[in-house]
C-alpha cells in the first residue's frame, strides 16, 4: 500500500489555481508546434515516459571541504532519505527510483528497506560504493588507494566491499554497480602511473566477475580530487579502455561536473555510444571544477547539447543502448528538495527540447557543409519554452503544475524540522 508524504488534496487544490492558464498556454504552444509538424501530445508522452533517479545523500545538505551548514529538518538515516525522495516524485513525476550509498545507507534488512520504498512509490536504481573514505572499524585504510593500492589485502578489502554492494543491490532490486575510486597521487613519484592502473583493473576484474548475468558495473572517471597529481581512473579514455579490458557488462558513467573546464562533454557522450559503451550520466553542473552545482543552473544549453546527443543516439542504437540517468548534487545553501525538484524540471525541459529538433533539417544542413542552418536547427529547439508540456505530463500523472508553490505550501520541511533530530554540524564532504 502506498503511503505518500504529502497530501493530493493540497496537490490538486493548488494545481486548480493553475489549470486554466495551464490549458491556454499548452493550447498555444500546441498550436505553434503543429505547425512545425510536431505532435505535442507525443511530446507529452515521451516526457512522462521520462525518469531520473535521485541520490539518497542528495536529501541532506552536502557542505563544502570547508564545512557544512544543516538545514533544520534534514534527514538522519536512509528511511527519513527516503520520505524526502518520496516528496520530490510526488511531486515532479519523473525520479521515481532512489540511488543508494554504501555503507551510509546500510540496514539490517534489505528486504523490509525494499517494501518501505515501495509503499512510498519508489524503487531502487544504482548501489553505490565507498572505498574513498576509511570507516569505523576498518582494517585498512584507503589512504593510498582502494582498488589500485599497493597493498594486496585493501586491494581485497575493496574488492569484497564492491560485492557486498552487489548482494545487497539484489536484494533491492538493483541491476547496477556505480564505481568511483578517488585512487591517484598528489606527488610526482609517488606511484608507479602504468602499475597502478594495472592494480585497478586486477581488482575491478574480481568485482565484476561477481557481477550477476543482467547487471552492469558502471566506471565513474573523475579528472581530480581527491587526488591532485594524477587519478587512476580520470578521463572517459581512462574509462573506456578499462570497460573494454573488463567486459561487455561494463560500462562507463558520466558525471558532468568530472572535466577539465570547456570540455566538450557532447562529443564524449557520442564518442562513447559509438563503442557501445556509454552507461549513464550524473547530472549537475559546475563553474569551476566539480561543484557540484543544480543541473542547468549554470550552463542549460550544454545539457540541452548533452541531450540532444542522446536522442541521437536512441535513434541509432547500439547493442545494450539504455543509459541510467540521476541527479548527482551537493545542496549547501539550499533546501536539497527544492534544489532537486528544480533540476529534475532543468534536466527534463533538455530532454524535451532535444526532442523537437528537426533531425531531417539538421541532417540535410550537415551534409551540405551549412554551419549556420545547423547550428538554427539546434537553436530553434532550444528557444522553446517547453514547460507547459512538463507541467502537462506532471498535473496527468497526479503531480503539480507549480512544485515549488506547491512544496512551500505543504509546510514538508517545517514539520520535519519539528519531528526529526537535528544534524550537527561536519567539516565538509570532503
Amino acid at each position: 500500500m502506498t503511503q505518500l508524504p504529502l497530501s493530493a488534496d493540497l496537490i490538486a487544490e493548488t494545481n486548480a489555481c493553475h489549470e486554466q492558464a495551464l490549458e491556454e498556454d499548452y493550447g498555444a504552444l500546441g498550436r505553434k508546434l503543429a505547425r512545425s509538424g510536431i505532435d505535442i501530445v507525443a511530446v507529452q508522452d515521451r516526457v512522462a515516459a521520462f525518469s531520473v533517479a535521485v541520490p539518497s545523500w542528495g536529501a541532506g545538505r552536502g557542505g563544502t571541504r570547508f564545512a557544512k551548514f544543516p538545514i533544520a529538518g534534514e534527514p538522519t538515516n536512509i528511511h527519513e532519505k527516503l520520505e524526502d525522495c518520496a516528496v520530490i516524485n510526488q511531486l515532479c513525476r519523473v525520479t521515481p527510483r532512489v540511488s543508494p550509498h554504501f555503507p551510509w545507507d546500510k540496514v539490517s534488512d534489505f528486504a523490509a528497506l525494499r517494501e518501505e520504498a515501495a509503499s512510498l512509490g519508489l524503487g531502487w536504481d544504482a548501489v553505490n560504493s565507498n572505498t574513498f573514505q576509511d570507516q569505523v572499524g576498518q582494517a585498512h585504510t584507503y589512504a593510498n588507494g582502494s582498488l589500485a593500492a599497493q597493498d594486496a589485502v585493501t586491494r581485497q578489502q575493496a574488492v569484497d566491499h564492491n560485492i557486498e554492494c552487489i548482494e545487497i543491490g539484489r536484494q533491492l532490486g538493483s541491476t547496477d554497480l556505480t564505481v568511483w575510486v578517488g585512487d591517484g597521487t598528489n606527488f610526482p613519484g609517488q606511484q608507479d602511473l602504468g602499475r597502478s592502473l594495472d592494480r585497478y583493473l586486477d581488482a575491478a576484474s574480481k568485482v565484476y566477475a561477481a557481477l550477476p548475468d543482467d547487471w552492469r558495473m558502471l566506471l565513474e572517471h573523475k579528472m581530480f580530487e581527491p587526488a591532485f597529481y594524477s587519478t587512476v581512473i580520470s578521463d572517459w579514455g581512462s574509462s573506456i579502455l578499462a570497460a573494454q579490458e573488463l567486459g561487455p557488462k561494463a560500462k562507463c558513467l558520466v558525471d558532468l561536473g568530472h572535466h577539465a573546464p570547456n570540455v566538450n562533454i557532447e562529443q564524449i557522450v557520442a564518442r562513447l555510444h559509438r563503442f557501445g559503451k556509454l552507461g549513464g550520466f550524473h547530472f549537475n553542473d559546475s563553474k569551476y571544477g566539480d561543484d557540484d552545482l543544480d543541473s542547468g543552473s549554470i550552463n542549460p544549453h550544454q545539457l540541452f547539447l548533452v541531450f540532444n546527443e542522446l536522442v541521437e543516439a536512441e535513434l541509432n542504437p547500439r547493442d545494450g543502448f539504455n543509459p541510467s540517468y540521476m541527479i548527482d548534487q551537493s545542496h549547501n545553501v539550499t533546501d536539497p528538495i527544492e534544489s532537486m525538484l528544480s533540476s529534475a524540471e532543468a534536466i527534463t525541459s533538455c530532454f524535451a527540447k532535444a526532442l523537437l529538433v528537426d533531425r531531417e533539417a539538421l541532417h540535410a544542413a550537415q551534409e551540405a557543409n551549412d554551419t549556420m542552418m545547423a547550428f538554427q536547427a539546434l537553436r530553434r529547439a532550444y528557444n522553446i519554452d517547453v514547460a507547459p508540456i512538463l507541467a502537462k505530463a506532471r498535473a496527468v500523472a497526479g503531480g503539480a503544475i507549480d512544485v515549488l508553490e506547491t512544496y512551500r505550501l505543504s509546510q514538508y520541511r517545517a514539520r520535519k524540522a519539528q519531528e526529526r533530530k537535528a544534524v550537527g554540524l561536519g567539516a565538509g564532504i570532503v
